[in-house]
């Protein structure tokens, strides 16, 4: 019976939030207007004016995957903190964990570099704009015959 009292408070947290749940969703579909907004409640409103241009684009999934991928390596960074504080007590074994940790991000990162994650946008080829500058090219004027200027 003793080792059972132990589990009582995680038992009573674990009803509590699945109360907590399923109250939060009864009370939204109590609550929930019934009917639909008119038009008027859907209307963009900015300080009483009808805005003359559309919002601008939405931010592409690229902008959050680059914000996310710079939160992993900024929270890679927090955990060298610690290990540069105790490196001598930890000896070679703290290395080799570091290095196991670190290997393991860098492998991320090249595995997002790979798939693309931090390209912003479809490949731009660069294409010559000029044919290549040769001496009749450069002599050639507007309007002129270029078998003349040779």
């Amino acid at each position: 019976m003793m080792d059972v009292d132990q589990y009582l408070p995680i038992l009573g947290l674990l009803i509590l939030g699945v109360l907590f749940a399923s109250g939060s969703l009864a009370m939204s579909a109590v609550l929930a207007p019934r009917k639909r907004p008119s038009d008027a409640k859907l209307a963009p409103y900015e300080c009483g004016i009808v805005p003359e241009i559309e919002p601008p684009q939405r931010f592409p999934v690229r902008f959050y995957l680059v914000a996310m991928i710079f939160v992993i390596f900024d929270i890679e960074v927090v955990f060298m903190y610690p290990f540069a504080v105790v490196f001598r007590q930890l000896g070679a074994f703290g290395l080799v964990e570091v290095l196991a940790f670190s290997l393991t991000v860098f492998a991320a990162l090249l595995f997002l570099v790979s798939e693309g994650a931090l390209s912003w946008g479809p490949v731009k080829h660069l294409a010559s704009g000029m044919p290549s500058r040769t001496s009749s090219s450069t002599i050639v004027r507007i309007g002129a015959d270029p078998q003349k200027a040779a």
